[in-house]
């Protein structure tokens, strides 16, 4: 054991002997583990850091959330002509799901009203607020955190009441430094009461964060609005219960449907079940594809780096053959000569490897300054990686090097060497 580690050590002394002397050669050698190494890691860590936002945003509801609409999350195999004559979910299905669909924890009717809407306080105007517009019981459904005040109750969801609940970021335009809670604003014309503001959360990738939010009772967009198709996009959102067979439910939810709407046997369905849990299996699909494309593209740079490497190794030994062969005629064994060289190659490629790791946390801290709320990820398993690869494509591209050393007769090697 301890012989190898004196042989790690001048390895370690030749390899850094080898970056001192020839400084240009060996960083162009480098250049191309460097490049490999960072776009790699690079790859993994912008897919990584997407796929955190991502989810992050879907985080405050649960994977097993189904919402029932006329649109589709992913890709359909039905025409789009024939998608855009899908009537939208109303508030009286909503009303029979609500009393005969089993195994049900909580469903709630949502409005999504697009354009985004003015808020006003006094001569104080929110301009582009995304004001969801839903029954009592989303409050049931997703994990709002509340900073003040609460959220509408059934008595005022059922009636319309003209009550809000403001995000962090609009409740500070409208308000500043003012107490927001009591106080009358209005939205889509209409006088509203603050009952409650919710917790800051933090701009995502998306642009999708509860501080640029409100929310109403449906009942009162419902009047504003009224039922024309295309002024609204109708959903209803349901939450089974822990346990649930979410096939089996779903199944249940479409006959349900069916039999409200009247579709005969034979026919498709008229509305989209979409589940957040398809969707997140969506995106995982995504980036594990885009992971594959990055790893294939950053291929080429290591690729173009072993070949550096392997080429330095070469120069090596042939600088050093009349130190192989004194060192084989002393008694050094041919794996202790193979030794040194992999232990060197793998050196190299480690540092080449860690360089591109130290580009990478540049960027990455500059890409997170750059990107507001958004959280650049370097985790330490992507490092490991960068490490790992680093190492793998040194101990590669020395082998040949290394066994051509190993294989030297000293006599030769001496003779060559004078």
């Amino acid at each position: 054991m301890l012989i190898y580690l004196r042989v790690l050590k001048e390895s370690f002394n030749f390899a850094i002997s080898a970056l001192k002397n020839n400084r240009l050669r060996t960083f162009l050698s480098l250049l191309g583990v460097t490049i490999g190494i960072f776009s790699i890691i690079a790859v993994l860590a912008a897919v990584d850091s997407l796929k955190k936002d991502i989810k992050g945003s879907l985080s405050a509801l649960d994977n097993s959330t189904i919402i029932v609409m006329r649109f589709n999350f992913g890709p359909s195999d039905i025409p789009r002509w024939k998608r855009e004559q899908f009537p939208d979910v109303s508030y009286e299905e909503y009303q029979n799901l609500k009393k005969s669909m089993p195994d049900l924890e909580a469903i709630s009717f949502a409005l999504g009203i697009p354009g985004g809407a003015s808020l006003k306080y006094r001569d104080v105007t929110s301009a582009g607020v995304d004001v969801g517009a839903v029954t009592h019981e989303y409050y049931d459904i997703e994990a709002f955190e509340l900073e003040d005040g609460r959220f509408f109750n059934e008595p005022e969801g059922v009636s319309g009441a003209p009550v809000i609940i403001l995000g962090h970021e609009v409740a500070s335009n409208l308000f500043g430094e003012l107490d927001p809670m009591g106080k009358e604003i209005r939205v889509f014309g209409r006088k509203a009461t603050v009952i409650g503001v919710m917790k800051k959360q933090g701009q995502s990738l998306f642009g999708n964060s509860r501080d640029g939010q409100a929310f109403v009772p449906a009942n009162f967009a419902r009047r504003v609005f009224g039922t024309t198709k295309g002024t609204v996009f109708p959903q209803i959102v349901l939450k089974p219960e822990e346990g649930v067979d979410s096939d089996e439910f779903i199944a249940i939810l479409e006959q349900q449907l069916r039999n409200m709407r009247g579709i005969k046997p034979g026919e498709i369905n008229n509305f989209f079940v979409n589940q957040l849990q398809g969707f997140a299996d969506f995106i995982d699909n995504i980036t594990g594809q885009l992971n594959i494309i990055g790893l294939v593209i950053s291929g080429f740079s290591l690729l173009v780096g072993g070949f550096g490497i392997a080429n330095i190794m070469f120069v090596s030994v042939k600088e050093r053959t009349n130190l192989i062969g004194i060192q084989k005629s002393l008694g050094a064994k041919n794996k202790f000569i193979l030794s040194q060289f992999l232990f060197e190659a793998i050196i190299l490629s480690v540092i080449g490897g860690l360089v591109g790791l130290f580009v990478v946390w540049l960027v990455s801290i500059i890409a997170s300054q750059f990107t507001g709320d958004f959280e650049f990820v370097l985790s330490p398993f992507n490092i490991f990686i960068g490490t790992a690869v680093s190492a793998i494509i040194g101990l590669i591209s020395g082998i040949i090097p290394a066994i051509s050393a190993s294989k030297l007769d000293p006599v030769e090697a001496i003779r060559t060497g004078m």
